[in-house]
């Protein structure tokens, strides 16, 4: 509690000399607008004409299933500082923590150190997850010359397969180097080395290979760590907007994603957005010979995975309506669910808790949950609505229904999602409700396993300066 006290006044008065920022809410996801980008001419207003900015966060999670139960507090957030630009350079830090506090005896982690529970020994009965942490989850150095865009340091990013997940009390992010090229005004090209990963719920950069795999990482690959590297194109005009993406991890895994987007707007009221996805993913070098061999930790199954995914988007006014489907092939003979060790979310059936929620943590790269096992079908239906209209500001809600389809498992999977939410200037609530009917995940191994009956309940609130 006493850490959590510290962090909310460090937070605080912080924002209170950084009064030219603001913060924005669009939709439930956080907007910034930044300063505009300051060029000085000395050492000195490098750092004096810099930024600050961040963010304070409570957080409760209570979590049923069958008949066990576990919940958690938490409070905590994000500082961000960030130099202006001299002669191209700038730095940039983001100082994360999060601190529990009224903890039962029996704690949902996901809100404090679950993957540092999960990763490492614990020699005083095993509260070692429900520990509060701070880190320093980015320290980087930049440049910018013309179209040119380079990086070195920890940073968190957003692509389909190595994502920030802000979906708890901290982001994910990931240490490298990284090259960014505007070709024109519809190409971008992009490149990066990644070293290192930060989960969610960890205060630790480990070798981003080491993450994924764990204590096998030398039995699948052949070395105990291992790099990513990252290639992605983008084009986009008016109407149309297309991303590639590949991720090469070394001894491990290549997964190839593409997307295609279409928005059409039919008048100032409605729009509409078409969008379609593909991923291939197949182990390759040490991994592809050692997982195939007989009594592998895949039963002797290398990596073959693909996956579509069509989606549909209308907006009228306040309302938004959504139908999605993905299909996750199936091949006997290969281990063939998607595989997703850093906090990446791609299919378009994604929902709260059908997201491969804990694949993320240390080791667990090769099972999968729900959308993501090999063979599923996923439908989802989801409407959102604000209420400005109403004459009332600042409300807003949403449902969505996911139904997913699969021969392996001995019950179709059904998840209900339910958010309420309210938005003042800087300030957002949000009361979410989950229930999920036959909550199915699959082992490394390919093994089925299912929960009958889960619930979830999330009420969290965040204040942006």
């Amino acid at each position: 509690m006493k850490n959590a006290l510290y962090a909310i006044v460090l937070l605080v008065s912080t924002s209170f000399a950084e009064d030219t920022y603001k913060a924005w809410f669009i939709d439930g996801k956080d907007v910034h607008k930044n300063k505009e980008k300051t060029h000085i001419d000395s050492l000195d207003e490098w750092f004096s004409e810099g930024s600050v900015h961040g963010n304070i966060r409570y957080y409760y999670i209570e979590t049923k299933k069958e008949s066990s139960s576990a919940h958690s507090n938490a409070i905590g957030g994000q500082l961000t500082y960030n130099t202006a630009h001299w002669n191209g350079f700038s730095l940039g830090s983001t100082f994360m923590t999060t601190n529990g506090f009224a903890l039962p005896s029996k704690v949902d982690a996901s809100t404090i150190g679950r993957d540092n529970g999960v990763r490492l020994e614990d020699s005083s009965g095993g509260k070692i997850a429900q520990d509060s942490f701070s880190a320093l989850g980015e320290a980087y150095i930049e440049y910018h010359y013309k179209d040119l865009e380079l990086l070195y340091g920890r940073k968190v990013v957003k692509t389909p397969l190595i994502h920030a997940k802000d979906v708890r009390m901290l982001p994910s992010a990931v240490q490298g180097g990284f090259f960014d090229y505007h070709v024109s005004d519809n190409i971008s090209f992009g490149t990066s080395y990644l070293t290192h990963f930060k989960q969610r719920t960890s205060d630790r950069f480990i070798n981003i290979i080491e993450h994924a795999l764990g204590d096998r990482t030398e039995e699948i690959t052949g070395e105990g760590s291992g790099e990513v590297i990252t290639l992605n194109l983008n084009y986009t005009n008016d109407l149309l907007n297309v991303n590639v993406h590949n991720y090469y991890a070394q001894d491990f895994l290549n997964s190839l994603y593409l997307e295609t987007n279409y928005k059409f707007n039919v008048s100032s009221d409605l729009n509409y957005k078409l969008s379609a996805q593909y991923m291939n993913q197949m182990s390759i070098g040490n991994a592809d010979t050692n997982l195939a061999r007989a009594g592998s930790v895949t039963g002797g199954k290398e990596i073959s995975s693909d996956f579509v995914g069509l989606k549909a988007k209308a907006s009228y006014k306040e309302s938004g309506f959504t139908l999605a489907y993905t299909k996750v092939f199936s091949s006997d003979s290969k281990h063939d669910s998607v595989v997703t060790p850093w906090d990446g979310t791609p299919l378009y059936t994604n929902t709260i808790t059908s997201n491969n929620l804990f694949t993320s943590n240390y080791g667990k790269a090769l099972s999968a949950d729900s959308v993501y096992i090999g063979d599923s079908s996923g439908v989802k239906l989801a409407y959102s609505q604000k209420y400005d209209f109403t004459g009332i500001k600042g409300f807003s809600s949403s449902l969505s229904y996911l139904y997913i389809d699969n021969s392996r498992f001995e019950h179709n999977q059904k998840d209900y999602n339910a958010v309420i939410g309210y938005t003042k200037d800087t300030l957002q609530l949000l009361l979410k409700g989950i229930y999920v009917q036959n909550n199915t995940s699959a082992s490394e191994d390919g093994t089925i396993s299912s929960v009958d009956r889960f619930r979830q309940l999330r009420v969290i609130a965040n204040y942006k300066f």
